[in-house]
């Protein structure tokens, strides 16, 4: 599979197998997040790599979206240490963003099925997940991505609109 069929194949997956994730896989998503474009190379992610059922089950009661039976969750946070201003309105959500998609992307090409939950901005999403992982005050959680082996399966797509496309010539 190249790239642009990695990208129509990348679907948001909500219903999983009950089957562990391979560490070298987890492996190779860590990898490919963390080669993520990120401004002034800062570097501002944080990973935390979940696979203990008390502690997701404990997330998934948080929010009904957040209820979905993946073997694995990743929560991508931004250390505002490592941010260019240092505070939580900075370039590390774009940076964070960017390893995000690399781990969907990655994901994909894995045969694995993913789903990404947003956190940051919703600050009380956020602070509950902060608040149970014991992260550091300049970590904030960005977004928690369900990862496993799909059990459902959805058509590749596109959802190219010309309407949204304007040529400066």
């Amino acid at each position: 599979m190249n790239t642009y069929e990695t990208i129509l194949k990348r679907r948001s997956i909500r219903k999983f197998k009950d089957t562990k994730i391979k560490d070298e896989d987890i492996l190779k998503l860590l990898e490919a997040a963390m080669a993520a474009p990120s401004a002034r190379n800062m570097q501002p992610w944080e990973f935390y790599v979940i696979t203990n059922n008390s502690i997701m089950n404990e997330i998934r009661s948080f929010v009904s979206y957040f209820n979905y039976n993946s073997s694995l969750m990743i929560v991508v946070c931004g250390n505002t240490s490592r941010s260019i201003t240092k505070n939580d309105n900075d370039f590390w959500i774009q940076d964070c963003s960017s390893a995000v998609e690399n781990i969907l992307l990655t994901a994909t090409s894995l045969n694995l099925g993913t789903v990404w939950c947003g956190l940051y901005p919703v600050i009380e999403r956020s602070n509950k997940i902060k608040q149970l992982l014991k992260c550091p005050s300049d970590v904030i959680p960005m977004a928690l991505i369900h990862v496993g082996y799909p059990a459902e399966e959805k058509e590749e797509r596109t959802q190219y609109n010309e309407n949204y496309v304007h040529y400066i010539k």
